[in-house]
C-alpha cells in the first residue's frame, strides 16, 4: 500500500512539474527611457520624453505594451504634444516564429492628425538569434483609421496652425480615412561589448489601395550600462508621412539623451 501511495505521489509530482514547465510564467520585464529639461528666467521652457516597454510571458504566450511620448512648451505654449501606444500579443509556434496581433493608437496634433488607429493580425520571425546579434522581422495586415484635424483659416484665409491662437476663424472639418493597410517592421540589436549596445528599429505602415499614403518610422539608439539597472543612452527618431495634411511637413525628427532603466 505504501509503495502504491509513494508511486502515486511521485507520478503526481512529475505531472505537476511537467505541467508547470508548459505554462512557465516569466517575470515582468520593463524598459524605460526618460529625458527632461526645464529652464526658467529669460526663457521658460519644458521638454519631456518618456518611452517605456513592458513585457510579460507565460508559456507560449507573450504580451507587450509600448508607450512613446514627447511633450514640450515654450512660456506655457505647447510646441510638441505627441504619444503612441501599441499593444502586442504573441503566440510562439517555435523559438523563432510566432503569431502576432497588433493594436496601435497615435496622437500628434502638430502633424495634422487628431489620431491614427490601426489593428490586425500578423506574424513575427527571429531571422538572426545569436549572443551578439538579434534581428526580428514582423508583418501585419491592418484595419486603419486616420482622423485629420479641422483646417482653420483666419479672416484673410491664412491657415492657423495648432495650438490655435486666433479667436476668429473659419473651419473646414477634417476628413476621416478608413482603409486596409499593412505594417512591416524590423528590430535589430547589436551588443558591441558587455556594456555597450546599438539598436535600430525601422517600420513602414501603408495603404493597400492608395500606395502613396504611407508612414515610416525609424529609431537609432546607442546605450551604455552604468549599473545593473541604469544606462545612459542617445537616440535619434525619424517620423515620416509621405502624404501629410495641408501645411504640414513630411518629416519630424527627435534627438534625445536619456536615462534608461531595465528591471
Amino acid at each position: 500500500m505504501k509503495k502504491i501511495l509513494l508511486s502515486s505521489l511521485l507520478a503526481s509530482t512529475l505531472f505537476i512539474t511537467a505541467h508547470a514547465e508548459d505554462v512557465k510564467v516569466t517575470p515582468l520585464k520593463t524598459h524605460a527611457e526618460i529625458g527632461y529639461i526645464q529652464t526658467n528666467g529669460n526663457t521658460k521652457t519644458k521638454t519631456f520624453n518618456l518611452e517605456a516597454k513592458v513585457q510579460k510571458a507565460w508559456g507560449k504566450h507573450e504580451g507587450e505594451v509600448h508607450f512613446d511620448g514627447q511633450y514640450a512648451d515654450d512660456d506655457g505654449i505647447e510646441t510638441k504634444n505627441k504619444y503612441l501606444i501599441e499593444l502586442n500579443y504573441n503566440y510562439s509556434f517555435t523559438d523563432r516564429f510566432a503569431f502576432d496581433y497588433l493594436v496601435g493608437y497615435k496622437s500628434d496634433r502638430f502633424s495634422g492628425y487628431d489620431y491614427q488607429f490601426y489593428t490586425g493580425p500578423g506574424a513575427k520571425y527571429k531571422a538572426i538569434l545569436t549572443e551578439q546579434h538579434t534581428l526580428t522581422l514582423s508583418g501585419n495586415i491592418l484595419y486603419s483609421q486616420d482622423q485629420k484635424m479641422d483646417l482653420r483659416r483666419d479672416v484673410n484665409g491664412v491657415i492657423i496652425p495648432y495650438p490655435y491662437s486666433v479667436p476668429t476663424y473659419t473651419a473646414l472639418p477634417g476628413k476621416k480615412l478608413d482603409y486596409a493597410a499593412y505594417r512591416l517592421k524590423g528590430e535589430y540589436e547589436y551588443k558591441i561589448t558587455k556594456t555597450l549596445k546599438f539598436n535600430q528599429d525601422l517600420s513602414i505602415r501603408g495603404d493597400f489601395d492608395q500606395t502613396d499614403n504611407y508612414f515610416v518610422y525609424s529609431k537609432s539608439a546607442i546605450s551604455s550600462k552604468i549599473s545593473d539597472i541604469f544606462s545612459a543612452g542617445l537616440s535619434y527618431k525619424v517620423d515620416y508621412a509621405n502624404r501629410p495634411p495641408v501645411s504640414k511637413k513630411s518629416t519630424d525628427t527627435t534627438l534625445t539623451f536619456n536615462l534608461i532603466a531595465d528591471f
